[in-house]
């Protein structure tokens, strides 16, 4: 019996070791597997206000950007673009479904990309594929308010700022990066303004922007049937 225990007992003890041992390996390979480490970006105006629908990305320091590709969705709702500013990778394809009971009639007239998908309601058949970086403006030939902006980037590193005016990038391999912070209204040519920062695997990163904005300029929308004025 004694015997039969102690034997036991070793074996427990042998498995405990190997449990240990493979949950620190564990440990280990997740700590060094793979980007975790994220930026923290502010973007505010001169007068200290946040600024809302900023772009802010980030491309490392001497890096060859990757192929983009992908899939993104910019609706019409209620005769306005929505999302009003969307940033992609350069080989996206861009849906733009209809999802108002009139038809929209959607172009561009950009150097990066330039394009029309005429009087349609629902969905197109065929997504734009935005494929050259840059700066697109979208309109409706037919309602002269609604308007939208594409910011096209080859860094697979980018976010929108939300209305406190923050924006976290996440996923960024520690090292050296040009920050750059964009949004249609800036007055600086070229729109965006850019800073160095350092990312480590222990602290991530943080940039902060401080923009001057010209006054925004949009068509009135034309007055409701019900007579309700202009919305």
């Amino acid at each position: 019996m004694r015997a039969g225990s102690s034997g036991r007992a070793s074996s427990t003890a042998t498995d405990f070791r190997a449990f240990i041992g493979a949950l620190f390996a564990a440990a280990v390979l997740f700590a060094f597997s793979g980007p975790s480490d994220a930026l923290e970006v502010s973007v505010r105006d001169d007068k200290g206000r946040p600024v809302k629908d900023a772009v802010v990305y980030a491309s490392a320091k001497g890096g060859v950007p990757s192929a983009g590709g992908g899939k993104a969705v910019i609706d019409q709702v209620d005769k306005e673009f929505v999302p009003r500013v969307t940033v992609v990778r350069a080989g996206t394809a861009v849906h733009f479904p209809n999802h108002d009971r009139i038809r929209h009639h959607v172009y561009s007239f950009s150097r990066a990309k330039t394009f029309e998908i005429p009087l349609y309601k629902g969905k197109p058949a065929k997504p734009v594929l935005f494929d050259k970086p840059g700066v697109v403006v979208l309109g409706c030939n037919i309602h002269d308010w609604m308007s939208a902006y594409v910011l096209v980037l080859e860094t697979p590193f980018f976010a929108v700022t939300g209305a406190d005016g923050k924006a976290r990038i996440d996923g960024l391999p520690p090292g050296e990066y040009d920050v750059e912070a964009w949004h249609p209204q800036m007055r600086a040519a070229p729109r965006s303004a850019r800073q160095g920062v350092a990312v480590t695997r222990e602290k991530g990163g943080a940039a902060a922007f401080v923009i001057q904005q010209a006054p925004a300029w949009r068509a009135w929308r034309a007055p409701t049937a019900s007579g309700g004025g202009y919305r």
